[in-house]
């Protein structure tokens, strides 16, 4: 007889032991397979007519000190159930009048949202913005420019209530290390 035999026979007799009584405390637990959160309706709280704050930066990486606001609506309308939805502005400030529009659009293959802005003057789509919500909070991003740098853009949903939001945009130009804001939106319903 060899000597290893009745160590390995221990040594598989204490593994089929511990088996049966692993595989007993992971069918105890129930736990319920996770299913892929359905964001399709992410965007269902902006829904209606809101009343935008909104401050620019035109210096974000030289200081953020020169800084310009406006005011006016934001009127949210959803197409396909509640899978897209068509974002109007029509604001006034200190750089006079303008308007635009994002178009918001849900991808059910990958679970994520991409957002598209375009502006009145250009007609220009801006490059989509790609990402999703989580915990309250959405997030995406792009490439974009900045004084023909090539930068990261941010875009964050954040403090969602019934009656107010919050829309920041931010440009990192080193990989997404440190941000700097250049767009905030404080949103009110309109009642």
């Amino acid at each position: 007889m060899n000597v290893r035999t009745p160590m390995a026979l221990g040594l598989a007799l204490t593994l089929a032991l511990s088996l049966p009584v692993g595989i007993g405390r992971a069918a105890d637990t129930n736990t319920v397979p996770q299913v892929p959160h359905d964001g399709s309706h992410d965007f269902d709280f902006a829904r209606g007519v809101w009343h935008t704050h909104i401050t620019r930066v035109l210096d974000p990486f030289d200081g953020g000190t020169r800084i310009t606001t406006s005011d006016g609506t934001k009127t949210a309308t959803p197409i396909w159930g509640g899978r897209g939805w068509i974002e109007e502005l029509d604001v006034d400030g200190q750089d006079g009048h303008w308007q635009g529009a994002t178009i918001f659009l849900y991808n059910a293959k990958s679970r994520q949202w991409s957002q598209s802005y375009i502006d009145s003057d250009g007609a220009e789509v801006d490059t989509p913005e790609i990402g999703g919500f989580k915990d309250g909070r959405g997030e995406f991003y792009a490439t974009g420019k900045y004084k023909d740098r090539n930068v990261l853009v941010r875009g964050v949903w954040s403090d969602i209530t019934a009656d107010s939001h919050r829309f920041e945009i931010s440009y990192s130009q080193d990989g997404g290390r440190s941000w700097a804001a250049v767009f905030k939106a404080y949103l009110t319903r309109i009642k």
